[in-house]
């Protein structure tokens, strides 16, 4: 099998999955129909939209449920980590162990890494992590407790409504209005 894409609907808008025989290439986190495609296509740029088989269904209905506020454990979904560096395979590792509901900072990555000099490094991985929701970047925050570095698709806005949705900030009132 060959790399093959699917788009499907979320609350947050239209939202794309790559695949292929070794797992899960990339996810697009929700936005327009055509920037969905746009954007998962720069990651599997061969793909060819497919219908999912069995296991990326699940994968996609346990995405559009953690964004309707129904939380999933996505520890077990298949990454195809082929073209990632060691680096950042390390920092998705440690990201992937962050529970549903909490929250690490950059720095605290980087000391279980080894070296809380790594920080911006972390950072750096995270703005490019292929796979937003399953390796959840969301939960990544600054040392102050801001919203910093979200490169998908709403940036901070969407980081702060996936964090309350999961119980991990208070519903705030102006939520909405919030950047």
């Amino acid at each position: 099998m060959t790399a093959a894409y699917v788009l499907f609907e979320t609350a947050f808008g239209c939202a794309a999955i790559a695949f292929g025989p070794r797992g899960v290439l990339a996810v697009s986190f929700p936005s327009t129909e055509d920037d969905a495609r746009r954007r998962i296509l720069r990651h599997a740029n061969d793909a060819k939209e497919k219908a999912p088989d069995t296991e990326i269904a699940a994968l996609i209905d346990d995405i559009a449920a953690s964004f309707r506020g129904e939380p999933r454990d996505f520890s077990a979904a298949r990454l195809d980590l082929g073209g990632v560096g060691d680096f950042e395979r390390r920092v998705y590792g440690q990201t992937r162990a962050i529970p549903i509901g909490a929250v690490s900072t950059y720095g605290e990555i980087a000391r279980a890494l080894g070296d809380v000099a790594l920080s911006q490094r972390v950072g750096q991985a995270l703005g490019r992590n292929p796979f937003p929701v399953i390796v959840p970047c969301h939960r990544v925050i600054g040392a102050d407790g801001r919203m910093t570095g979200f490169s998908a698709q709403g940036g901070t806005s969407a980081k702060r409504r996936l964090l309350r949705l999961e119980g991990a900030l208070a519903p705030d009132l102006f939520d909405s209005a919030a950047p």
